[in-house]
């Protein structure tokens, strides 16, 4: 397998930033990516794996989960690029945000998808209470340096990060291009067609 695209890369990269999972299997030398969502969220997946298809040796597949829950997911194969991104997001087993991540549209439209979520009240957040304080703060600061403003905001136990309102035109702006339309709830708005429709395409 060659270089990972741009698209690839960025895709991946959102992907760890919320649900995304690499791994080594024992014995083997590279790393792999695991995708993994709720089955409702299968047009999704399908939208990840057509990104990835090229470094994947099989289609998603629908797997049981807890109780009534199913899950719907795919492997990559080992890839050496993966094997960096390993080195990059994780620390004695655990998952970090690093400090080297230089956020695009296409990484924040993906980290959204997964972990993003709009209340009622118009309040935005980013659900990244799988991170630690600091981790979190440094995320604070890679989307800063986008021009988008946010602070900590604690859901009962945990820590999340919440878009702050002065910032939403423009986190807006930058993501709705390319949010898929299965995902176009997470909007302000449910738009007809976005652009990624055309440019998100792998077949095009």
């Amino acid at each position: 397998m060659g270089s990972l695209t741009q698209l690839e890369r960025s895709v991946i990269i959102g992907s760890l930033l919320g649900d995304g999972y690499l791994r080594i299997v024992s014995g083997r030398s590279n790393a792999l990516l695991e995708i993994n969502h709720g089955f409702s969220q299968k047009a999704y997946v399908d939208w990840k794996y057509k990104i990835l298809k090229s470094i994947c040796k099989s289609g998603p597949v629908k797997r049981n989960g807890n109780g009534r829950r199913f899950a719907y997911r795919f492997n990559t194969r080992q890839h050496l690029e993966l094997t960096k991104f390993h080195e990059d997001f994780y620390q004695r087993g655990k998952k970090i945000i690093p400090k080297n991540v230089k956020l695009n549209p296409v990484i924040l439209a993906v980290w959204y998808m997964d972990d993003g979520s709009k209340c009622r009240n118009s309040d935005v957040y980013l659900n990244t209470q799988q991170f630690d304080l600091s981790d979190q703060q440094c995320c604070v600061k890679m989307l800063k340096t986008i021009g988008i403003e946010s602070s900590l905001n604690k859901d009962k136990h945990y820590w999340r990060i919440r878009i702050k309102k002065s910032s939403l035109p423009k986190f807006f702006a930058t993501i709705t291009p390319f949010i898929i339309p299965s995902m176009s709830y997470k909007l302000s708005y449910n738009p007809v067609e976005t652009h990624s429709n055309r440019e998100w395409s792998p077949d095009s």
